[in-house]
């Protein structure tokens, strides 16, 4: 992990204490510098997922910056007494550097999602960034990512993108991510939100907190995994508990 800022632990996973501007410089930097990068942005979700799978616990704690992809991250932290300043989601990392890369005249590989969001993903990344290289876009439907990491290492891409879900994206980054001099970061469904094909929440709802709802309502297939929410918080006050005690 990166040492650059402080670390709160939220389950034992390590995320970073940073503004969103902070993260965002040093990461930048470590792409002038074409050094191997490997960014997750961890939800309650993903959290208590490493809690019963140690190898992905481990591979969280070998992570350059774990950022608070959530408000349950921030409300952890609260609870816990070691406070975050914000959160950093995915999308909004993904956009801030996609633009930036436009600026820069820096290069991208794209890998998640169906063909059809990805065929629309390259469109709208045409039009909104049109100075940024797009070295790949592959969709998330292979059976064998070792072609794709071959594509990846011979184009150099600045940044690498893959939106295709935890926990695959990051044991994929992690496996291979030495091919590559640049960001590697897992986007989730972010994919299919810049190219158009879900929406994201309205502003209301964002800056009330309120995007879990909003996704829980605009999608009911989600309440399965909504289940999580409350047993993590459930975890977290025990944890808050138990070092009280200590």
């Amino acid at each position: 992990m990166s040492q650059e800022f402080p670390i709160v632990n939220v389950l034992n996973v390590p995320f970073i204490n940073a503004t969103q501007q902070a993260f965002l410089d040093a990461v930048e930097h470590r792409i002038d510098t074409r050094q191997t990068t490997f960014v997750v942005t961890a939800n309650p979700e993903i959290v208590m997922y490493a809690r019963q799978h140690p190898s992905y616990q481990t591979l969280l704690e070998n992570a350059d910056y774990v950022t608070p992809d959530g408000i349950g991250i921030i409300k952890g932290a609260e609870i816990l007494k070691t406070p975050l300043p914000e959160r950093i989601t995915g999308y909004d990392t993904m956009l801030a550097l996609l633009a930036w890369g436009n600026q820069r005249q820096r290069s991208v590989y794209f890998v998640g999602a169906k063909q059809e969001v990805i065929t629309d993903l390259k469109r709208v990344v045409a039009n909104r960034y049109p100075h940024l290289k797009v070295l790949g876009a592959r969709n998330g439907y292979f059976d064998d990512f070792a072609p794709i990491a071959d594509d990846i290492a011979q184009q150099q891409p600045d940044m690498v993108f893959l939106a295709i879900g935890f926990p695959k994206q990051e044991e994929l980054i992690a496996a291979y991510q030495h091919l590559n001099h640049g960001l590697w970061m897992g986007v989730g469904g972010s994919f299919d939100v810049l190219s158009g094909h879900t929406k994201r929440a309205p502003k209301f709802f964002q800056e009330h907190r309120l995007e879990w709802f909003y996704r829980l309502i605009s999608e009911p297939t989600r309440a399965k995994r909504m289940l999580v929410l409350p047993r993590y918080l459930r975890t977290v006050k025990r944890e808050a508990r138990k070092l009280r005690q200590k």
